[in-house]
């Protein structure tokens, strides 16, 4: 599996009570349609994914293989603290039609996840899916840091096709880089990272950031392609402002109001997550207004 270009990891809206608006999730994919994106993430770290049920998840899951666009890869974010529930999951995805899981690493019994843990977890997950999988390293929630030489035992699985590098080092992504298959799947996970990644020969990303500006994204990554550096420096330049304040200022409830304020539907956070306040908001517009997001 060739997995190229820009995905959403696509919000979860809730209404004030906490529900999941499935009809609201369809409307932002087929917005998102009209983008020439390369596929969606359900169910990534930015869909309060540590937040739903099994039962929510699924239907998530088959409402993303339903309503995306013709041609669009579609991952699930199937990773749990077990090897034997992240195994049952990633398969109940795979019969709804996700082509590929994202395994987040586990991390509750944090001192014992040592390289040795890891590789037999993913290797373990990877004998028994029915779909590919894909790594997923962001410690900035999980506070574990896959090492490169564990990434590169697991790339040697015929079943393990890439890894979503979140971090945001690129010296970091440039030596998972020299230790895996020209062909597998190395993702950028934070669009701070975008254009470096790309000069570095990456091909994908999924971007927090795509839910409510993908069309800069992509932008982006045609630049870069066309040779147009410059335009690619200065439009990732003015979105990195918007992007530390919907990934770490104001986190998913910011990404959410930046979402519906640029003609998407973000809806609520699920408690214990907290809307912002007025002053958020309008430091947030302000944000938008000066990377020429918002009028």
């Amino acid at each position: 599996m060739n997995i190229t270009g820009i995905f959403p990891p696509m919000l979860t809206p809730f209404n004030e009570n906490g529900d999941v608006e499935y009809d609201v999730f369809v409307r932002n994919i087929q917005k998102w349609n009209k983008e020439s994106l390369g596929g969606y993430l359900v169910l990534g770290s930015n869909s309060e994914t540590s937040y739903l049920t099994e039962e929510e998840k699924l239907k998530l899951i088959e409402l993303t293989v339903q309503t995306a666009a013709k041609g669009r890869t579609i991952l699930a974010g199937t990773g749990m603290e077990s090897t034997r529930e992240t195994i049952r999951l990633t398969n109940k995805a795979a019969r709804l039609g996700a082509h590929a899981a994202l395994i987040l690493t586990p991390s509750y019994y944090i001192s014992q996840m040592t390289d040795r843990a890891h590789i037999h977890h993913f290797n373990a997950i990877a004998d028994s899916t029915e779909i590919p999988i894909l790594l997923y390293n962001v410690p900035k929630f999980t506070h574990i840091n896959l090492s490169a030489n564990a990434v590169h035992i697991l790339s040697e699985h015929p079943n393990i096709i890439g890894m979503k590098d979140s971090q945001g080092d690129v010296p970091q992504l440039e030596s998972f880089k020299r230790v895996v298959p020209d062909e597998f799947n190395l993702i950028v996970g934070t669009a701070s990272a975008l254009l470096p990644a790309l000069t570095l020969g990456i091909r994908a990303g999924i971007l927090a950031l795509a839910n409510c500006a993908p069309s800069q994204c992509i932008q982006i990554e045609k630049f870069f392609h066309h040779g147009e550096m410059e335009k690619a420096k200065e439009l990732q330049a003015r979105m990195l402002p918007v992007n530390l304040a919907v990934t770490g200022t104001y986190g998913i409830a910011g990404l959410k109001y930046a979402s519906t304020l640029l003609g998407y539907e973000g809806g609520s956070v699920r408690s214990p997550l907290l809307p912002l306040t007025s002053d958020e908001q309008n430091d947030l517009k302000k944000i938008l207004t000066t990377a020429r997001l918002l009028a």
